[in-house]
Parts: structure tokens; sequence; C-alpha cells
């Protein structure tokens, strides 16, 4: 492996750290919503609640796939 390789895999994978931070920054941010929804008693907080959890769910998903492609990420 030459240096410029191995500078391109180490960019990448500053780019990974940071996209996996953001990415958790994203669901902690859901996850407040929803603590802050609170009880779904009107139709405006079942559609938040509804948008939140579907977004939770969804960044999740990215972080899974994300830390199995660079396992020394997680």
């Amino acid at each position: 492996m030459d240096k410029n390789d191995s500078t391109a895999e180490f960019d990448e994978r500053k780019r990974q750290r940071i996209r996996l931070a953001r990415l958790e920054a994203d669901m902690a941010y859901f996850q407040a919503r929803i603590e802050l929804i609170g009880e779904a008693n009107t139709n405006n907080r079942v559609a938040q609640r509804k948008a939140f959890n579907f977004l939770h769910k969804t960044v999740a998903s990215k972080i899974l796939k994300l830390k199995r492609r660079y396992s020394d990420l997680g």
C-alpha cells in the first residue's frame, strides 16, 4: 500500500467517524423530541410521534450499517 492509499483510507475513516457522530446526534435529538411530545393526545402529537419514531428508526438503521462497514468505529 502506498502513501496515497494510506492517506485516502485515513481520510475516509475520518469522514465516517464524523458521519457517525452526526447520526448519533440526530438520534439523540429525535429521542428528545419523542420524550418532549409526551402523551399523544392530539392528532398533531400523534403525527409528530410517528414522524420522529420513523426518523429515529431510520437513523438507527444507518448507524448499524455504518458500524458494520467500519467495525473499528463502533
